[in-house]
């Protein structure tokens, strides 16, 4: 089932998310979900906050957002090493019509588990790494306006308000 991915600035995006304790059914289920929502929305990868649930998990496919052949889903991921520096033009399924350049970590290692509780330890590099730290970014209430200046993050925040008024004049029709 396709989820509605809440929107910036929706306060539940800037929550800290709970380690996931045990993989249940309702889990899966969840995970089958996000997994659906990220690919009809056209995403590479998609945070368990962004669809209202405070939990560490996320669901990427970096060969997306048209071929999908690297379906990873991660329970509490964690970067415990990186390196290097780069900069990575990004956006988000959060933060519609938002892009900017954020200066991430070229190389990461990240732990966690799959959905079947096996322990993964993921070497990234190159997009994958940036896919990662985006997706990590979320479950630590992080968005990518939040990595911005304030000039450009207040720049959006104005349009945004004006879109949410539109919004509500289109309503009341």
């Amino acid at each position: 089932m396709k989820l509605d991915i809440l929107k910036y600035p929706d306060p539940n995006l800037a929550e800290k998310c709970a380690i996931v304790e045990k993989i249940t059914p309702e889990l899966k289920k969840l995970i089958d979900d996000m997994v659906e929502t990220m690919y009809e929305d056209d995403g590479v990868g998609l945070a368990a906050p962004q669809i209202g649930e405070k939990i560490r998990l996320i669901v990427i496919d970096p060969s997306g957002p048209k071929n999908r052949e690297d379906l990873q889903i991660i329970i509490n991921p964690e970067i415990i090493a990186s390196e290097g520096k780069v900069d990575s033009e990004e956006s988000c399924l959060s933060c519609p019509t938002f892009s900017c350049v954020i200066k991430r970590s070229e190389k990461v290692t990240v732990t966690g588990m799959d959905e079947n509780g096996n322990d993964l330890k993921i070497e990234a590099d190159d997009f994958l790494a940036i896919v990662l730290q985006h997706e990590i970014d979320h479950l630590d209430g992080t968005l990518i306006v939040n990595r911005v200046g304030r000039l450009k993050k207040s720049m959006y925040d104005k349009k945004i308000k004006k879109w949410q008024q539109q919004q509500k004049i289109n309503a009341g029709k």
